[in-house]
């Protein structure tokens, strides 16, 4: 990375991607930046930088939760951020023939199991927060527009939910020990993922190009899908 490094602060990168050399692509990293001189960013007010860190679920299994964890709270604390989140996610080209066919059926029965489409997010989000994660990473205005800390604390009760103030006047809300994909044909629909889904809901991020999505989702496939955790 040294080499990308400084034309990373420099601002004149828009795009980095990088992946491992396995015909898996276990690990990645992606940065979208956004130039603010740039024609396209001064027409998208919600435009914002994004970058993503992609670690396979066998890192996971091997060094366990509180490993990834704290990965993930240190490069909070190093980068700033309006909202962030961790968890589990479907990873790959989602855009090849025949996979949206694949993927799309697990998408309803696993709620836990995210669906990012970066690149895209990152013209429209904004300082709204996409969610709920594992780990939802929650800074400002979106912190303050929730009531704080404090607030969220006394709105979230399910066994294992915890909040936490993080650097640069923000918070981690983690819930439970491990991230969980669920599946509803068990009954398994996370009670805690709901819980916080309804507490953020003023500050969700709604997506509106259900084609951004790389798959075969109808714009009412793509509202039933965010709304998995408030429905």
């Amino acid at each position: 990375m040294g080499a990308h490094q400084e034309p990373l602060r420099e601002g004149r990168v828009a795009i980095v991607q990088l992946s491992d050399a396995s015909k898996e692509n276990r690990y990645a990293f992606e940065h979208f930046g956004k130039p603010s001189e740039a024609p396209a960013v001064k027409q998208c007010p919600d435009a914002t930088c994004a970058a993503y860190f992609r670690l396979p679920t066998e890192l996971l299994e091997e060094r366990g939760p509180e490993w990834v964890r704290a990965l993930a709270l240190r490069l909070a604390d190093a980068l700033p951020f309006s909202s962030g989140h961790a968890g589990l996610t479907v990873a790959g080209e989602l855009n090849l023939v025949g996979v949206p066919d694949r993927v799309t059926p697990y998408c309803f029965r696993y709620p836990g199991l995210d669906i990012l489409p970066l690149g895209h997010v990152s013209w429209e989000i904004g300082t709204r927060v996409r969610g709920p994660a594992w780990l939802t990473f929650v800074g400002q205005p979106a912190l303050n527009g929730l009531g704080g800390i404090a607030a969220l604390r006394s709105q979230l009760h399910a066994p294992g939910t915890t909040v936490e103030p993080l650097t640069n006047d923000s918070a981690v809300i983690t819930l439970g020990t491990w991230p969980e994909a669920g599946d509803t044909e068990q009954g398994q629909t996370l009670p805690a993922y709901r819980e916080l889904a309804r507490v953020l809901e003023p500050w969700l991020f709604r997506e509106e190009h259900h084609y951004a999505m790389h798959l075969n989702f109808t714009p009412e496939d793509l509202l039933r899908w965010e709304r998995r955790f408030l429905d």
